[in-house]
């Protein structure tokens, strides 16, 4: 899962944990569940308009407000393959990233247009939109999290983890 390929749904700045995933519908931790509301209020046709493997581009403070874990869970259930901003919350970065959803920060997030069609390079730190034949540059993800996305999560990695331990 070193690239990751998506058309581009683009979001502003200061999108909140609330308009990811409202916290009317946390009544429930299923994630499925959670994806059928994901980005409702941000954009009420969000979830009918995007296919699995999309890819969200937003700009500054991505994932601000609240600390629930719910608002990364509910965009990598709906499908979102990834998550690119010019900046995120930092409690939203870690949850992201523990609950194995692979977010990038790129300054030039904002060049990016809806429905392009970009690719993700993780290990190169690159980010091509494909439509314009343009690359930017981004500051790779340490291996360490990218290990946590190949395992779907921090709980699955430590899953692994301990299941290595208990083979030696």
């Amino acid at each position: 899962m070193n690239t990751i390929t998506g058309k581009v749904w683009k979001f502003g700045d200061n999108i909140d944990t609330d308009l990811i995933i409202a916290a009317r519908y946390l009544n429930t931790s299923d994630p499925h569940e959670l994806a059928k509301h994901v980005m409702e209020d941000a954009d009420p046709e969000f979830v009918k308009k995007m296919s699995p493997g999309d890819i969200i581009v937003a700009g500054e403070n991505f994932g601000c407000g609240s600390s629930r874990e719910h608002a990364p869970i509910a965009l990598k259930a709906a499908g979102v393959a990834a998550v690119v901003a010019k900046s995120f919350a930092r409690i939203f970065y870690r949850n992201a990233f523990n609950m194995g959803l692979p977010i990038f920060e790129l300054k030039d997030a904002d060049k990016i247009n809806e429905g392009d069609l970009i690719s993700i390079k993780m290990d190169e730190g690159v980010i091509e939109d494909i439509n314009k034949n343009v690359k930017y540059k981004f500051t790779p993800i340490p291996p360490f999290m990218q290990e946590l996305i190949a395992c779907g999560g921090l709980i699955n990695y430590a899953k692994a983890q301990i299941l290595k331990e208990s083979d030696r």
